[in-house]
């Protein structure tokens, strides 16, 4: 079996740029015209970043504090984000077209194990590319467990995704997978998040750890952290910036920002680490000063 690899045995390039032929997207430069703009509608032109919502926790955690009530607690942070990461069921309840309409969809499509089940990692594709259309999705998402009992599954999940996208020019996020026994080192997400690019999703979606700019320099297309467990609002900040100035093209939050003792403050300190390229101690500023 081969050995996972370590960061002293390898060149990851730290510091030369990633070459690009012109498109402000990593790895993006070859897909097609409708490829491209959806993805320009996940990534802004002028930054090349992101700033996703994700309240999608209740597809296996039911009403999670701070999502008990969808329709009051996401529409108020909507015009400060640029993609909204949520299942179908929430997107059509609960947030209204005609007031989210100019904001990405990055649609949740598998699912299958609740938090009542010991293993998370049995997923199946629970959302067709005929939805995915009807929900005028910008990409679609699905779980990948690395190293899980159903890692295989994860993996075909994901295949079929990018298979269907790629007929239609819808991208695909595979989003790395941490389970309760499983590890968080850059060993493991340089390996997760480098298998799913290279199956083809043309995003990846993993935690910030230690040496996170050889998991950045080793993906060959953009990768979008995830906010994770909710941390004080200094300590997500720190997180953020550490994380997009290491290369990461965008962060996907949701306890982060809408279990915060002031969510729309939150979201417009990460806005402006992700756009405005703030230190998190300017973003900690900005949100002491908006929520007085």
């Amino acid at each position: 079996m081969p050995d996972i690899d370590t960061a002293a045995s390898k060149d990851y390039g730290i510091g030369i740029p990633y070459q690009s032929q012109g498109f402000h997207v990593k790895g993006s430069d070859h897909y097609d015209w409708g490829m491209k703009s959806r993805l320009s509608r996940i990534f802004q032109p002028k930054s090349g970043r992101t700033l996703m919502l994700a309240f999608d926790h209740g597809y296996f955690l039911g009403p999670t504090s701070g999502l008990e009530r969808l329709d009051l607690n996401i529409p108020p942070l909507v015009p400060y984000i640029d993609v909204l990461m949520g299942t179908r069921g929430a997107l059509r309840t609960c947030i209204s077209p005609a007031t989210s309409g100019d904001k990405a969809i990055a649609l949740r499509c598998s699912s299958g194990s609740s938090v009542l089940e010991e293993d998370l990692s049995n997923e199946c594709v629970s959302v067709d590319i005929q939805d995915a259309i009807r929900m005028n999705a910008d990409c679609m998402a699905l779980q990948v467990f690395i190293g899980a009992p159903h890692q295989k599954q994860t993996i075909e999940n994901l295949s079929i995704a990018v298979n269907e996208g790629m007929k239609v020019g819808m991208p695909t996020m595979g989003v790395v997978a941490v389970g309760k026994t499983m590890e968080r080192t850059p060993q493991y997400f340089r390996l997760a998040t480098r298998m799913i690019a290279e199956f083809g999703a043309q995003i990846v979606k993993t935690y910030y750890c230690d040496d996170f700019e050889t998991v950045t320099a080793s993906c060959p297309v953009p990768i979008v952290i995830a906010g994770g467990k909710k941390l004080p609002e200094p300590e997500a900040l720190t997180m953020c910036y550490r994380a997009i100035s290491e290369g990461a093209a965008g962060v996907d939050m949701g306890r982060n920002i809408f279990q915060a003792d002031h969510p729309i403050a939150m979201v417009q300190a990460v806005r402006g680490i992700v756009h405005d390229n703030l230190t998190d101690k300017q973003a900690l500023e900005l949100y002491k000063d908006l929520k007085k």
